[in-house]
């Protein structure tokens, strides 16, 4: 039942940033409910090869080049998913750390019984 309402909070976070962050742009509720479940998936599988392959750069950066890998995971779901479109870097780059934000706060609402 949490689950349900994770996806359902995250789309709806990801309508909320999409509808006052220029140069995203987000078909509907059920485009935004597709774009968080290919984002779970992506973030699942694709992200931690990423990781791995740019650890160096990752050490050597302190870190900083996660939020390069979370924006090219938010690009490249944009890329996939019909109704979901970002323009540029630096709009994925931002909308990823929005998103980032807005999901950790609902995990740790939801995680209060």
């Amino acid at each position: 039942m949490k689950i349900l309402l994770r996806w359902f909070f995250n789309a709806g976070s990801l309508l909320f940033i999409a509808n006052y962050l220029p140069g995203m742009a987000l078909g509907g509720l059920y485009s935004a409910l597709i774009t968080v479940l290919v984002l779970g998936l992506v973030n699942a599988i694709i992200r931690p090869i990423i990781f791995i392959i740019s650890l160096p750069v990752n050490i050597l950066t302190l870190g900083l080049f996660t939020f390069v890998i979370n924006a090219l995971m938010f690009w490249f779901a944009a890329s996939i998913v019909k109704g979901f479109s970002v323009e540029n870097f630096s709009t994925a780059l931002l909308a990823s750390i929005l998103f980032s934000i807005l999901s950790f706060a609902i995990n740790v609402l939801l995680k209060k019984e």
